[in-house]
């Protein structure tokens, strides 16, 4: 007898339903995960790691109890820009050919730099990490070249008082290079999106940048700028109280008042330098959200820079000064990765990075492009010092004119540090990262930059700050006319660091059209 057996549930389209049902579950539990399970021991963790401007190396993590990455890279950057300088002269060429009274095409600045970027991260926790980096600069040349005709034309474009030139076209800078900084920082991950899928990845750091080697000082490496005679011959790099430039010892009162700045001998020639000669802070906070292929991240991050006294800034620092440190330096970060490819089980990925930065540049005392030119000058304007400060007038003019220059005050030679115009820097750049496998990654990409035009020679006479001591305003002073003897007010008091032949308005040099190529290539090694 042959018997059929049929399974009851399967006779109504009730049990058919049942019956599917419990089939779709046997199926799903025999193997296949949800994605937002959590993750297994034993899973490949190269899918968790966010981009790269929020991967935090990290420690004590699952089966990963260390995370060391050592990286190193190189990078090239071509810069340039063209420098104008405002004018009133009107003679006869200046006010054709591409020349105006009040933009006169003077110079074209290029600089080349090439550089090695060394870095660590080292785990120390879950999402924290310390980070040693220590970018060295392999060569950086910097050159100024005619623009538009200028050098035919330097004699007028590049007068100081009448007489002299400030520099000479075509000038050429030493070829710089050694350690830029040394940079120690920590990363902390507030929130780490593979950790919890509610939430973004969102990184904070902070890092410190410390000088060790030479700062920089202005010279000039022009053949044209050497004169062979022996008498008068002048050094690449003399020191600031070196008037003649002829290697000499400086200013007996300059070498009292800062021997303890400056390093080294105070005669012939100082090396060029290589680092800012300033000790910074720099904080940054990103976030990212990982959304299939793409990540969209943004953030932002402030640069503050404090003067050494062993630079040349800490000859600038004076009561008179308008301004006495470096810029500051505050950026707004917003781009996009994507992951096109990756192969989890053996952990490889390629991420494509687009980004944009907007940078905010304070006004400051800075290293310009003319840093080397006006800084090395032997126009007796530049290179004659002004006194820190003025004393009370004890003459029988004391009515109209109320202050004289203290003689026993500091002298303050010009270094070539000059006042910078606050001003805009913005960024494009793209990037491709490829990671191999477990233990290497590499990344490769270029990047644009175009900088505001902005003066770089904008000191001012006076500073107002001081307006109620007229015993010590110099020349800045008011007298009411047609008013009695001693009717003088103080407008402030004068600024050490004022030179009329760069700094008075129609004398004031400027920089435009400002651009910057990068282009790096770099590989990770992960432990």
């Amino acid at each position: 007898m042959l018997f059929r057996f049929q399974p009851l549930c399967r006779r109504t389209p009730y049990g058919r339903a049942a019956f599917s049902l419990i089939a779709s579950t046997l199926v799903l539990s025999s193997g296949t995960a949800f994605a937002d399970e959590p993750k297994k021991v034993n899973e490949p963790p190269v899918m968790r790691e966010p981009s790269e401007i929020v991967q935090v190396a990290d420690a004590f993590d699952d089966s990963d109890p260390f995370d060391l990455h050592l990286s190193l890279g190189y990078q090239s950057t071509w810069t340039s820009a063209n420098i104008y300088r405002e004018g009133s002269i009107r003679q006869e060429g200046l006010t054709t050919g591409g020349y105006t009274t009040s933009n006169m095409n003077v110079a074209k600045y290029e600089q080349r730099v090439s550089r090695l970027n060394t870095r660590a991260d080292i785990g120390i926790f879950r999402d924290i990490a310390l980070i040693v980096r220590m970018p060295v600069i392999l060569s950086d040349d910097r050159e100024l070249k005619g623009l538009e005709g200028s050098a035919d034309q330097q004699s007028l474009i590049l007068a100081g008082a009448p007489g002299e030139q400030l520099f000479r076209l075509p000038f050429k800078s030493p070829t710089r290079s050694g350690i830029e900084y040394l940079a120690v920082g920590i990363d902390f991950g507030l929130m780490n999106q593979a950790r919890d899928s509610t939430k973004p990845t969102w990184v904070f750091g902070i890092e410190g940048r410390f000088d060790v080697d030479e700062p920089m000082h202005a010279c000039n490496a022009s053949p044209e700028a050497v004169n062979l005679d022996p008498a008068v011959a002048q050094v690449d790099c003399a020191h600031p109280s070196d008037i003649n430039r002829n290697g000499a010892a400086g200013d007996p009162q300059f070498i009292a008042e800062n021997g303890d700045q400056l390093e080294g001998s105070f005669s012939g020639s100082r090396d060029a330098g290589v680092s800012r000669g300033v000790t910074a802070l720099e904080g940054h906070v990103y976030l990212s959200r990982r959304v299939k292929y793409i990540e969209p991240y943004g953030g932002f991050k402030a640069l503050i820079e404090f003067q050494n006294d062993s630079s040349d800034y800490g000859a600038t620092d004076l009561e008179g000064s308008l301004v006495n440190h470096p810029p500051l330096r505050g950026s707004m970060i917003a781009g996009i990765a994507v992951m096109p490819w990756e192969v989890r089980d053996q952990y490889q990925r390629l991420t494509l990075d687009f980004r944009f930065t907007g940078t905010y540049v304070s006004e400051g005392r800075d290293y310009s492009e003319l840093f080397d030119a006006l800084g090395s000058s032997d126009a007796p304007t530049l290179r004659t010092p002004q006194y820190a400060s003025y004393r009370a007038n004890t003459g029988p003019n004391a009515g109209n004119f109320p202050s004289v220059v203290d003689e026993g005050s500091q002298k303050v030679y010009f270094t070539g540090l000059t006042d910078v115009q606050q001003h805009g820097i913005y960024t494009i750049q793209a990037s491709a990262t490829y990671q191999a496998g477990e233990y290497v990654k590499f990344n490769a990409g270029a990047g644009y930059t175009f900088v505001q035009g902005h003066f770089i020679t904008f000191d001012q006479a006076c500073n107002p700050d001081f307006d109620n001591d007229v015993s010590r305003s110099g020349p800045c002073r008011t007298t009411t006319a047609g008013a009695s003897v001693g009717a003088v007010e103080a407008t402030g008091i004068p600024n050490p660091n004022y030179r009329k032949t760069i700094n008075d308005p129609g004398h004031r040099f400027k920089v435009d059209n400002g651009t910057s190529l990068d282009a790096w290539i770099s590989a990770t090694v992960m432990f």
